[in-house]
């Protein structure tokens, strides 16, 4: 399917893998409006976008806050004239001991990356109701499918994801919007290697960009189907 031309937003998309994915799909054509919490990180991005041929726009607000991801969207949106896709990767990785993190920031990475997900899914979904079509592409980890010690926070919050996720399929894709779960093992993003999970050696783990390519030959499929769910792994980590 010719994705040219569509319009696509990208929570996170400032850099590491939301900016990876943004670029992707700006190389197919497709204006990208990326969202986060540093301005300089996603108006680099924005030019880099741009660069490419395409309209691009991005907005800053903290995805756990409902007004201002909905304030935000609905901006984005009306810059980019509609939206088709969203790419819902925004969130943080806070790792430690049950006994040792503290319940705040327990709570804070279920907050991010659940509710921010649950928060622009429900913002974006007017506007592909309203095409008749759309895609949806939540960004979980295999994490959510098996939880591992010194990441009980991170595992629930991506757990959770998959399930928010699976129950938005059910409801939506009567309405041939396509909702995808997606759930990478360890990528060497920032996250991942400030947290010590990878040294993010190139030659053997994967790379923002093997993910990013992954999600754009998803979303080309032809739209009578649809990658409910999918996990991505390193060959030889």
């Amino acid at each position: 399917m010719n994705i040219n031309g569509k319009n696509a937003i990208v929570t996170g998309g400032g850099r590491g893998l939301g900016k990876a994915v943004a670029l992707a799909l700006a190389n197919e054509g497709v204006n990208v409006a990326v969202t986060g919490r540093n301005a300089e990180n996603l108006k680099s991005t924005v030019e880099e976008i741009k660069a490419l041929g395409v309209n691009s726009a991005y907005a800053v607000f903290s995805i756990d806050n409902e007004s201002e991801v909905k304030t935000g969207i609905e901006s984005l949106a009306k810059q980019l004239g509609s939206v088709d896709i969203l790419i819902n990767n925004a969130g943080i990785g806070d790792f430690g001991s049950i006994e040792d993190m503290s319940s705040e920031t327990w709570e804070q990475v279920i907050r991010t990356n659940l509710f921010g997900v649950y928060y622009a899914a429900k913002a974006v979904y007017p506007f592909l109701k309203a095409n008749g079509e759309g895609d949806i592409v939540n960004v979980a980890s295999t994490a959510g499918l098996k939880g591992g010690p010194n990441m009980s926070a991170y595992a629930a919050s991506k757990a959770a994801v998959v399930s928010l996720s699976q129950s938005m399929m059910a409801e939506w894709r009567k309405q041939n919007i396509r909702v995808i779960t997606l759930t990478p093992s360890t990528i060497a993003s920032d996250m991942s290697i400030q947290g010590g999970l990878t040294d993010g050696n190139p030659d053997k783990v994967l790379q923002p960009e093997d993910f990013a390519e992954w999600v754009r030959d998803i979303l080309k499929m032809n739209r009578r189907a649809l990658i409910a769910n999918g996990s991505i792994f390193s060959t030889n980590p």
